[in-house]
């Protein structure tokens, strides 16, 4: 049986997947998890053109907090109780031959759940990236940044201090947070519940984007929702209530201009965020 049959079968009855659960289940389960941990799989990617999600794999992770007991890990100023396979981390052990073969540079206190991808020449500083994460070549998580569950975030990205982007764990077949290819993320903004960032996109500091958040090209007055177009610069705004001028207004994303990929590469940011 393939792993994705056996993770689905098992899935139509997941009350039942425990602890004791038969080997051949674990055994996919973990398969499944060191595969993402690798970047052999990746919960999410683009197939022609188009974000897909492959649900086995979320259903794997999710299937693996059934299969592991709960544990304490005692340090030297605190201690921890999580699953016993996420305790201890993705780089628990690693030697500094282990550290040059990953290439990429991880700063101290910077969390990593095993299952978890971070690509070469990536820079983590103390961050937090959570289990089923993809993070490509080149991209920085800035301080106190957060890479949730699956999300996928692209190459030469630079999510910045404080900021967030959301994780999408269930349900499975939801598409998880993406981020694409260099993407600048302002500090303490939030991208959540699935939303797409397009390529070459810079989102202004403070910025939350979620479903149901507006997006509005200022050009077209056009309102979107769920994804920001490639080369988009984006600022926070308001809308107010057509109906009631004395209502407040309500907030929402806008799309300030778009540029292509050769004016993006020779901008600085802050100049693409004045108007």
């Amino acid at each position: 049986m393939s792993i994705e049959k056996i993770i689905n079968d098992a899935w139509e009855n997941k009350d039942q997947v425990n602890l004791d659960s038969k080997k051949g289940l674990k055994d996919a389960i973990n398969q499944v998890i060191n595969d993402l941990d690798c970047g052999i799989s990746r919960v999410a990617e683009k197939i022609n053109g188009v974000w897909v999600t492959h649900q086995y794999l979320k259903k794997a992770i999710m299937l693996s907090f059934r299969i592991y007991p709960m544990e304490s890990l005692n340090g030297p100023y605190s201690s921890w109780y999580d699953k016993a396979h996420l305790l201890k981390g993705k780089t628990a052990g690693w030697s500094k031959q282990d550290h040059e073969k990953a290439g990429f540079r991880m700063v101290p206190n910077s969390p990593v759940r095993k299952g978890s991808f971070v690509g070469k020449n990536a820079v983590l500083m103390p961050c937090y990236v959570n289990i089923g994460a993809y993070i490509d070549e080149g991209t920085m998580i800035d301080t106190f940044a957060r890479a949730g569950s699956c999300c996928q975030i692209g190459k030469n990205c630079h999510i910045s201090a404080g900021s967030g982007v959301g994780g999408v764990l269930e349900p499975a077949q939801a598409l998880p947070t993406i981020i694409e290819d260099n993407v600048f993320l302002g500090a303490m903004s939030e991208i959540v519940e699935g939303v797409i960032v397009g390529e070459g996109s810079v989102i202004s500091m403070g910025m939350y984007i979620g479903q149901s958040t507006k997006i509005v090209d200022r050009k077209t007055g056009e309102v979107s929702y769920g994804k920001i177009p490639p080369y988009s610069v984006v600022v926070p705004g308001s809308l107010p209530d057509k109906s009631n001028s004395s209502a407040p207004s309500l907030y929402c994303a806008v799309i300030i201009k778009q540029v292509d990929e050769k004016t993006r590469s020779k901008t600085s940011v802050n100049d693409l965020l004045r108007d």
